[in-house]
């Protein structure tokens, strides 16, 4: 009861196929289909091949599993086969002509350009903004040198230890001056085994803080080498209590200016105000410097980060340090 094949190695309707006979038909439609020859020519344009509309499930699948044996041993890649169930031609030609009618309507669509409304309101608040900086910048350079060195910045890159990496362990250290010169920049060497590295976001890699790699510091130097930098300094940065933290050193807190807490830079939660968050330090130098940092598929680096917080103090600092002023003098009144 199995079905023959004619002199074209086609297989007779209306019969059953054997698998010896759905390899040959297989075979020819593959290597014998203009569409086959025009892939090789057309270097890897899909190849197009025709599966007979009479045959079951279960043939169809054979007859496109040994259409990929086939290609394979020709050394033609298998994402490159196309099947179309037979009759089924004209529809995917109706198909694609109208993909390429709309792929060609959309490259012509016009191109949209900002209403000048929004052009001159950016204009503007850029304008005001690069005002104010200038104006502090004006009154930061009249700042006296000795002064400005008694402000230092800091930030800490941090890997993950222990079950998950939920645990934080100190990397790398970055110490800056008012300036942005760098006094200090090192990976550090973690004892611990370090389970996420999180390079995606500290830019730190297994061989930075491995136990071999000579030009990073262990934990306890990297301590004391802070420790003597901020002695008798102003720390400035952003979240400072979780670098501090990761160097297992504490600092005055009069002595410190943490862009994270300042009030004017942090933003309220709920509609109707609320108790105040901190902000990303991205956000903030990009708001009001215009700067960027920490772009988006890129890692962070510590001494941009350090340097940005400066930047971000030095631009409200003026306002910053008489607020300190007067709640210092409101608490010496109170003790009195």
């Amino acid at each position: 009861d199995e079905g023959t094949a004619d002199t074209d190695g086609n297989i007779k309707s209306g019969q059953k196929r054997s698998a010896d006979q759905m390899n040959d038909h297989a075979a020819a439609e593959i290597s014998t289909s203009p569409s086959t020859k025009k892939a090789k020519i057309d270097n890897g344009q899909p190849t197009t091949i025709i599966i007979p509309a009479k045959l079951t499930t279960q043939e169809a699948k054979k007859f496109r599993k040994d259409a990929r044996r086939k290609a394979r041993a020709q050394g033609q890649p298998e994402d490159k086969l196309k099947f179309i169930i037979e009759g089924q031609e004209e529809l995917e030609e109706q198909k694609n002509a109208a993909d390429a009618k709309e792929n060609k309507k959309k490259s012509k669509s016009k191109k949209e350009f900002p209403r000048i409304n929004e052009i001159l309101s950016t204009h503007a608040t850029q304008k005001k903004q690069q005002e104010k900086i200038d104006k502090q910048n004006a009154i930061n350079s009249a700042i006296p040198l000795a002064e400005k060195q008694t402000y230092v910045a800091i930030d800490c890159e941090m890997v993950g230890i222990g079950t998950d990496g939920v645990k934080s362990a100190l990397a790398r250290a970055s110490v800056t001056n008012w300036d942005g010169e760098v006094l200090l920049d090192t990976f550090v060497r973690v004892p611990e085994r370090v389970t996420d590295f999180r390079t995606h976001v500290s830019g730190v890699r297994s061989k930075d803080i491995h136990a071999k790699n000579e030009d990073a510091m262990d934990h306890e130097e990297c301590r004391l080498k802070v420790g003597e930098l901020l002695m008798g300094k102003i720390l400035v940065g952003h979240a400072l209590k979780n670098d501090l933290s990761a160097l297992m050193i504490s600092h005055p807190r009069s002595e410190i200016r943490d862009t994270a807490r300042y009030k004017p830079f942090m933003r309220a939660t709920g509609r109707s105000g609320g108790k105040l968050r901190p902000r990303k330090l991205r956000d903030l130098v990009y708001e009001n410097l215009g700067m960027r940092i920490q772009v988006e598929g890129e890692a962070h680096s510590s001494i941009d980060d350090a340097r940005a917080s400066m930047e971000l103090f030095k631009y409200a600092r003026s306002r910053w340090e008489k607020e300190l002023e007067k709640g210092n003098k409101g608490i010496k009144r109170g003790k009195k």
